[in-house]
């Protein structure tokens, strides 16, 4: 399989399925001399990790994480980082009738027509578990970031059509939440103190790299850059961002292209909204196809799944 490595000079390689042994990362390209622990890594996996609430998965697990390698005395050797996480409260026979037949909304169909098998096992690489390896390595990055005086921050900004301003709680929302069923979520990320100049033209565009890293996440079905699809319903004079000439240097009054010009950064904080789907596992009656006899049936899934899957994609 294809596919599990983003990246050029930083790069991270996912592995791993969310009902095997373990799941991880290996980051390639971080210079040595990053100060780096254990404790470090796991302040990000603790924001991911299941169990916290009653609107994320009933799944417990501890998510530990394990440096195996590119460290030493604290710092990085500029070696190949390699991190795992054990899986332990994995129940794979809630999924071994899955076998039988496609889920909707899930990759089981897409995985079986292109590798004429799959891991029924909770999704196997489909699953959002798989993210565990993006957050550790994502930490890597993060820490480095933070050396140069870069910030990012993301939070969750909208669950199923309910606006969530910056400093509000969606706890004290009224979610349209049915009981069995799923939302889905947009989740706003701000890159800040980032200078201008990086990035590159036509097929390296920054707003690409963004855009294909977002979109590689699962339940990733459409991604935002400054206004976004708003700027389709605006007037060139309106989304243009005038400059002014201020002391530290030349600005901008508006920031409608979210940081980004020509696939280059522009000196403003990059502005970034990625829409997740509702989770495809809903604890309702669906209809499908029983792989053995061909034909259609009603399944009701088993399992632990989290209602709105956008909740613990904010870290990612």
């Amino acid at each position: 399989m294809a596919g599990s490595t983003f990246g050029k000079i930083f790069r991270i390689t996912t592995w791993g399925e969310s009902h095997g042994r373990a799941l991880g990362v290996v980051v390639d390209g971080c210079p040595a001399g990053l100060a780096i622990s254990e404790e470090m890594i796991q302040t990000y996996l603790d924001l991911r990790k299941p169990g916290t609430g009653m609107l994320v998965t009933a799944r417990k697990e501890e998510d530990q994480v394990e440096i195996l390698s590119g460290v030493f005395e604290g710092k990085t050797t500029g070696t190949p980082i390699s991190m795992l996480v054990w899986n332990k409260d994995h129940h794979s026979t809630d999924y071994a009738e899955i076998a039988s037949y496609y889920r909707p909304g899930h990759a089981d169909y897409t995985y079986d027509e292109k590798y004429g098998f799959r891991d029924y096992r909770g999704g196997g690489r489909s699953s959002g578990r798989e993210t565990i390896g993006r957050v550790a390595g994502g930490a890597v990055a993060m820490l480095l970031l933070q050396e140069l005086g870069i910030q990012v921050e993301a939070r969750i900004a909208e669950i199923g059509g309910v606006i969530i301003e910056p400093g509000e709680d969606y706890l004290d929302k009224e979610l349209p939440l049915a009981a069995g069923d799923s939302l889905g979520g947009v989740i706003e990320c701000r890159v800040k103190e980032l200078p201008a100049g990086l990035g590159e033209p036509v097929f390296d565009k920054l707003d690409a790299q963004l855009a294909k890293a977002m979109m590689s996440i699962g339940a990733v079905k459409g991604i935002e850059i400054g206004d976004g699809f708003l700027a389709a319903k605006s007037r060139g004079s309106e989304n243009n961002d005038a400059f002014v000439a201020k002391e530290s240097g030349i600005e901008k009054r508006t920031n409608h292209a979210g940081g980004i010009l020509g696939g280059i950064t522009n000196g403003e904080d990059i502005v970034l909204k990625a829409t997740f789907k509702p989770t495809p596992s809903v604890f309702k009656e669906q209809k499908t196809v029983n792989l053995k006899k061909m034909e259609e049936e009603t399944l009701m899934l088993k399992g632990r799944h989290d209602p709105i899957v956008a909740l613990r994609a904010v870290p990612v």
